[in-house]
C-alpha cells in the first residue's frame, strides 16, 4: 500500500493511504500502526491495531493500539472512501473528525450534498464539496455521526471553524487534501 504522511496541525498525525486490493480493515490498521510506531519511536511489529469491542448494538467501535499488550494512550480516527483510507492520531483528550472524498463526486453524491447544503449557490462543485467535507468532518468529531442531521451543523463563514448548536464545542477545521482527495479535519482544543 502507498501511503503519504499528511501537513497536519501539531499534536495530531495523519496518514493518506491508498490501494484497490486491500481491503479497508487492513488499510486503515496498517497506517494506524505505521503512524502509532512512528511516535513512540517503536518496531511497527510490536505495535497491534485492533477494533474496540462494541459496547451496545449500534455502538461506532474505534480503533485502538497496543505495544507489547499494553493499550497505548491515542485516539485514532479514520475514514474511508472507495479505495483510500485516512487515519489520524493524537492525544486522546482532543476530539477528532475525518472526512474523506473524491475531489470528482458522482450524481448521486452531489445530489445528497445539495440536499443538506446551507449554500446559497449549490451549483459550484468545489465550494459544495469543502463546505460538505467540513460538515461530515464536524459531525465525526462531535461522535454522534449520522444521528445528527447534516443541516444542523454550522460553519463559520471563512469554513475554520464549525459546531452543532445543542453543543458548547466548536471545532477546528484544517484542510488536508491531497492529489485528487478531498480530506477535512476537524480538531477540538486539548483541555488545560
Amino acid at each position: 500500500m502507498e501511503s503519504v504522511l499528511l501537513d497536519t496541525p501539531e499534536g495530531i498525525t495523519a496518514r493518506l493511504g491508498w490501494d484497490p486490493k486491500l481491503p479497508e480493515h487492513d488499510r486503515k490498521r496498517a497506517l494506524a500502526k505505521e503512524i502509532v510506531a512512528a511516535q513512540l519511536g517503536v518496531d511497527p511489529q510490536t505495535v497491534r491495531v485492533e477494533r474496540e469491542a462494541p459496547g451496545t448494538f449500534g455502538f461506532h467501535t474505534q480503533l485502538i493500539a497496543e505495544v507489547d499488550g499494553q493499550e497505548v494512550p491515542l485516539r485514532i480516527r479514520n475514514a474511508n472512501y472507495r479505495a483510500a483510507t485516512v487515519v489520524a492520531v493524537a492525544d486522546p483528550a482532543i476530539p477528532l473528525g475525518l472526512d474523506l472524498r473524491d475531489a470528482h463526486p458522482d450524481e448521486p453524491t452531489l445530489r445528497e450534498m445539495k440536499r443538506h447544503s446551507h449554500l446559497y449557490d449549490d451549483s459550484d462543485v468545489d465550494q459544495l464539496l469543502a463546505h460538505w467535507t467540513r460538515v461530515q468532518a464536524v459531525r465525526d468529531a462531535d461522535g454522534r455521526g449520522a444521528r445528527v442531521a447534516a443541516d444542523h451543523v454550522r460553519l463559520d463563514s471563512p469554513r475554520t471553524r464549525g459546531w452543532i448548536p445543542d453543543r458548547r464545542v466548536y471545532y477546528t477545521l484544517a484542510d488536508l487534501s491531497r492529489d485528487s482527495w478531498i480530506i477535512t479535519l476537524a480538531y477540538g482544543a486539548a483541555p488545560v
